[in-house]
């Protein structure tokens, strides 16, 4: 098993969303990065782990636990002209985008902010820490996801 982190602004979709969602199940859509789809389309697997960061709000940081139970598979959401994140280069027959499916596990105790992530020296290599690091989807490792949920 691997270890991920996915980034969503909630104003868009947030943990709660997932989990309100009839099988708490959601298709993380709308990656328009190159090295994030390779990470979606090759290395996210079934039964990885995630955690959900709330990114682009007042307080941005790990909200919540979530599970892969679909691999990388073409982004539909590409193909349609009346979505927002339409690739008219993106097509059925030659896919440029990926998505998989995550299913709610839980949401943390209390929202672990991005400001307190930075202060545990444990957790500078993360690629979330780096400066200039926008990516959506950034693996982390196991050492560093087993302390993250020590400190909720």
């Amino acid at each position: 098993m691997r270890y991920w982190l996915l980034k969503s602004e909630p104003a868009t979709f947030s943990i709660d969303d997932l989990k309100g969602r009839s099988d708490r199940t959601e298709h993380w859509d709308g990656v328009r990065n190159y090295q994030a789809r390779n990470m979606l389309r090759d290395g996210l697997k079934k039964g990885d782990l995630a955690f959900f960061y709330h990114s682009n709000c007042d307080q941005p940081g790990i909200a919540g636990v979530v599970e892969v139970v679909r691999e990388g598979y073409p982004d539909f959401t590409a193909f349609d002209p009346d979505y927002d994140h339409f690739d008219p280069k993106s097509t059925p027959d030659t896919p440029r985008w990926y998505m998989v499916d995550v299913r709610f596990k839980r949401t943390l105790k209390r929202v672990i902010t991005l400001a307190e992530l930075k202060q545990h020296p444990l957790l500078h290599e993360m690629p979330l820490l780096a400066r200039g690091n926008r990516l959506s989807v950034m693996p982390v490792t196991k050492v560093q996801w087993n302390y993250i949920l020590s400190l909720v």
